[in-house]
């Protein structure tokens, strides 16, 4: 029951980390899709690579059979542009949606992929999304973009 009532939060943030909500608002399309000077990749190509993996993991516990690994990491690095950030970005929001009815289902602790089980892998996908969101603020701060209209942790 506690790692029901947890788990969108760890998606979501808001408490420990600045909430993923805010860490995308008031970002238009262009700042998005922009890489800062000495870092690897823009926001837009960060909420990307989340949205594979998401969606990877989101596959395998919805059809409850183990899925092979991408062959090679940068397979999981979409090239994404400015004409796809809206896309990516609502993607995003719709495989959030997706993940909050298994946080409470009674089989956590089945086996679905390999040796991880349904709740390793809805804890995996919070642990993923919390470290690149940590990323995508960086990245923000770096384009001059950070904090948003909203807000963010700036005390």
């Amino acid at each position: 029951m506690a790692f029901a009532r947890l788990l969108p939060k760890l998606f979501r943030g808001g408490q420990a980390f600045v909430g993923v909500e805010a860490s995308l608002s008031s970002l238009d399309a262009d700042v998005a899709a922009t890489r800062p000077a000495g870092l690897p990749h823009s926001v837009a190509e960060l909420v990307a690579h989340i949205n594979w993996w998401n969606r990877w993991m989101l596959d395998i516990i919805e059809m409850g059979e183990a899925q092979p690994y991408p062959k090679h990491a940068a397979d999981t690095w979409p090239a994404v542009s400015s004409e796809d950030w809206p896309r990516v970005k609502n993607e995003f929001y719709e495989l959030l949606a997706r993940i909050d009815p298994h946080a409470a289902r009674p089989d956590l602790a089945n086996p679905v992929n390999h040796e991880e089980t349904i709740g390793e892998l809805l804890a995996d996908m919070a642990l993923h999304t919390a470290h690149h969101f940590g990323q995508v603020v960086t990245v923000r701060q770096a384009l001059g973009a950070w904090p948003p209209a909203g807000g963010g942790d700036t005390w």
